[in-house]
């Protein structure tokens, strides 16, 4: 796969959620709660975004954007987006941000070309199955489970989009105005995660708690971004030692990398976990405001 050391790490962090996810429903399906398939098919969706972000899926050029902004002094991947493109382009060339900001905005940038790749992924499976529910002739009860199916799927469409529309026009506010210093968060997924908790259900000591979480899990995600640096680093190291022949070097340095790794798996691991259960109570909060 030609993976970095941190995108092997993630990989394994995304597998073993996708493990635990799908043991998870071997035991609803076992007693019969899942019949409408819509766990499986998440699951899958799952499986396939992992597959295209690690270039698994058998596509040329299919990764998705996995490096800093900066690589050897050049950019090493595109935004796919015209309208992200021309953005990314004025925010380098404003003079407004310092190379850690313009570091920051590049995840930024990246973690919205994710939000759209995931969307259109969800929204050719809700296609597909949309094409094989008009194709049936005699309605059922089978049928009007599948109904309620492509429901929940439409709103996860409409969720998804939504953060997508509230994520550009932030792009955009930032790349041309700069980061504001009063800025609450600042990690892009804490951002989004905020953003769409304001619109949900909750009450304000609600609200007032889950902010306090989003802290604790920023908090979270640049212990994680600390680790993957360090993981990135020591791996060069390793490169560099394994060629000096020098074996006690050698050793300690693939002791000190294998600690690196195991590490930032663990973290990784957390952070996304965090995420899943975070996003999970939003969109009950959101579903709310539609009852």
């Amino acid at each position: 796969l030609h993976l970095s050391a941190v995108k092997l790490a993630e990989l394994h962090s995304d597998l073993k959620i996708q493990e635990k996810d799908e043991l998870s429903w071997k035991k609803l399906k076992a007693e019969g709660l899942d019949e409408d398939g819509e766990k499986e098919a998440k699951l899958r969706r799952n499986l396939n975004v992992i597959m295209t972000k690690y270039g698994m899926n058998g596509k040329k050029d299919s990764q998705l954007v996995d490096t800093n902004y900066i690589k050897d002094g050049t950019e090493s991947d595109t935004l796919d987006d015209p309208r992200l493109e021309k953005l990314w382009s004025k925010a380098k060339t404003s003079g407004k941000f310092s190379d850690d900001e313009l570091d920051k905005l590049w995840r930024e940038f990246k973690h919205h070309k994710e939000k759209i790749h995931e969307y259109n992924i969800l929204l050719e499976t809700v296609s597909r199955t949309e094409d094989i529910h008009k194709n049936v002739i005699n309605p059922s009860e089978e049928n009007l489970v599948k109904e309620e199916v492509l429901h929940n799927k439409h709103r996860e469409l409409k969720d998804k989009l939504r953060s997508i529309n509230q994520g550009f026009e932030r792009l955009r506010k930032v790349s041309h105005q700069g980061y504001d210093a009063t800025s609450e968060f600042e990690e892009p997924r804490v951002i989004d995660l905020w953003d769409m908790a304001k619109s949900a259900n909750f009450t304000e000591k609600e609200l007032e708690s889950f902010r306090e979480e989003l802290k604790h899990f920023e908090a979270k995600i640049e212990k994680h971004h600390h680790y993957q640096k360090q993981l990135e680093i020591s791996h060069q190291k390793l490169k560099h030692v394994e060629g000096t022949g020098d074996k006690e070097h050698l050793n300690r340095n693939r002791e000190k990398y294998a600690m690196l790794e195991e590490k930032t798996k663990e973290l990784g691991y957390k952070v996304k976990k965090h995420l899943q259960d975070l996003s999970s109570r939003i969109s009950q909060g959101l579903q709310h405001n539609e009852l």
